[in-house]
């Protein structure tokens, strides 16, 4: 039985969203940043930060007994939380979009009630994170097209699924998988497959974890492979994916990810942790033949003028886009890719720039620097990636 409007008997805390409760979660977060960073490994400490802050449920659906907070302030918890620590807020905007998906999801096309449910009661109790997990080592992109191996073969009881995932961020700390396959039935095999969601509790039997994951940045993410092999999982644990009048799947997680946005705005956050270090070793950094502060200087000023502008731009497009949007002007949603691109473009400008200016104290490791430098590189991977956003927007202006 899937998810319904009916009351799941769990109430979660609404989290404080005022600027200085973000900030403080954002420092916790960054004391600790670096040394995951280093290690790879899940970055507990920071998740437990933010599950005590309430951030992790915060777009919980009301109907669940979540606060089901506004697109704006889900954008801003995950600036905060890349601002702290990247891998974080990567593992926070994938839980926050399935819940948001939840949330929004009609009657009978949601998550099993009693999965949604257990996942729920994990919350409560200590970090739950949760992912849509796609990516396929032969597949490549999903947003490139093309459908998964893994595949869910229907028994009398349920599902049996087989299947090797890639990129499958969270790792071990994910309380539950979404995992994208497709329906083995044979009583249907005169029609299209069937295409979907199968839910799966992380603790199911047959779920292999393969440490693939050895990144130029978001070290702590736990981005490896897994394999699935014979996972049982009741009837009801497929969600089926609708095949559009075009015959495309299209994933409706990818659809309200946040207003398409939430990945892209944890880079936010990077970059203004590099604005906010580099500010701090302007004024700390002393050369003996200057005999002042860096931050005295005509040419770092001009530098901070050029972080803080790159920086005011993709604030400005991250939260104008949605807030243009709830005024009831939809018109720019349709260049939505667009702007992702020019937000990611601006934070890595940001970031890059701080480097530049800087010379060796920007590339040392014991420095902030290079370590902000790989992990907002990494925005350029999420889909739509840029070239494909830029090419279906030039055919779709050029009506060809």
């Amino acid at each position: 039985m899937n998810t319904s409007t009916a009351d799941l008997d769990i109430r979660l805390p609404r989290p404080d969203l005022s600027s200085s409760a973000l900030a403080a979660v954002t420092s916790e977060i960054a004391s600790t940043a670096a040394d995951y960073d280093r290690t790879g490994q899940v970055p507990t400490a920071g998740l437990e930060v933010a599950h005590r802050a309430g951030l992790l449920t915060a777009t919980v659906g009301a109907r669940f007994g979540g606060p089901e907070v506004s697109a704006i302030d889900a954008l801003r918890i995950l600036v905060a939380l890349g601002e702290g620590d990247a891998s974080v807020a990567l593992i926070a905007a994938n839980t926050l979009a399935v819940h948001q998906t939840q949330a929004a999801a009609e009657q009978g096309r949601g998550w099993p009630r009693d999965a949604y449910r257990d996942l729920l009661r994990r919350s409560v109790s200590g970090p739950a994170p949760v992912n849509t997990v796609r990516a396929e080592p032969e597949l490549g992109a999903p947003a490139r097209g093309g459908l998964p191996a893994t595949r869910a073969r229907r028994t009398v009881s349920g599902w049996i699924l087989n299947g090797h995932k890639a990129y499958a961020t969270g790792g071990t700390a994910l309380a539950y998988h979404a995992v994208w396959a497709v329906a083995d039935e044979p009583e249907r095999a005169d029609l299209p497959p069937r295409v979907g969601h199968v839910i799966v509790p992380a603790d199911a039997p047959g779920i292999e974890w393969v440490e693939t994951w050895d990144h130029l940045g978001l070290r702590a993410s736990n981005t490896h492979d897994v394999i699935y092999t014979d996972v049982a999982v009741p009837t009801d644990a497929f969600v089926e994916i609708p095949r559009g009048v075009d015959g495309v799947y299209r994933d409706p997680a990818a659809a309200t990810r946040i207003g398409g946005l939430g990945h892209v705005a944890l880079y936010v956050g990077v970059a203004r942790a590099a604005r906010t270090a580099f500010l701090r070793y302007a004024h700390e950094r002393v050369p003996i033949a200057l005999g002042r502060p860096i931050a005295t200087t005509e040419r770092i000023q001009t530098v901070a003028g050029e972080i803080d502008a790159a920086i005011a731009q993709a604030e400005t497009l991250l939260y104008g886009a949605v807030l243009r949007a709830e005024s009831g002007d939809t018109e720019h949603l349709r260049q939505l890719s667009l702007i992702k691109v020019q937000i990611a473009r601006s934070a890595v400008h940001a970031v890059q720039t701080v480097v530049a200016a800087l010379g060796n104290p920007g590339l040392t490791r014991n420095q902030p620097f290079e370590r902000l430098l790989r992990d907002v590189l990494c925005v350029r991977v999420h889909p739509p990636q840029e070239d494909a956003a830029l090419l279906a927007a030039g055919r779709q202006l050029l009506d060809v």
